[in-house]
């Protein structure tokens, strides 16, 4: 008999990314931000306007703009995909709590950092009592 052992590409991060701001109010702004970019890049890709060669390479207009207006200024024309991923962004006080199986999250790194967070990020898989600690406040 014999036995095989194999480890596969697919593993889940169970990461947990927390951003601390100053206070509320920039907590907001920051989530603002994030859901205002998240929105306009859904549109972005309900358009179809652009290839995906595009995509990764620059910026739509109303992307463009909008990133102007809300002045986030590091994510790259490439990491805006990551807005569409399965990603829990809650807002709680003065800090935004980012969970997820994803690895790829320096979009939402970027976009705290341009707001005004200091931040922690870690696996659950090895911090699973800082998960929980994090659920409940």
């Amino acid at each position: 008999m014999k036995i095989w052992h194999a480890f596969g590409s697919e593993h889940s991060a169970n990461l947990v990314m927390i951003g601390r701001f100053k206070d509320a109010d920039a907590a907001h702004s920051a989530k603002e931000a994030i859901d205002r970019l998240t929105q306009q890049y859904l549109k972005d890709a309900e358009a179809g306007s652009m290839t995906e060669a595009d995509k990764s390479n620059r910026y739509s207009d109303g992307m463009l703009n909008l990133m102007q207006e809300i002045r986030v200024h590091n994510v790259g024309p490439a990491e805006l995909e990551q807005l569409n991923l399965d990603i829990d962004v809650k807002l709680r006080g003065n800090e935004i709590h980012v969970t997820t199986n994803e690895i790829e999250v320096s979009a939402f790194l970027k976009i705290m950092i341009d707001k005004g967070a200091k931040l922690e990020v870690y696996s659950a898989h090895d911090y699973p009592d800082e998960d929980k600690s994090n659920k409940a406040s």
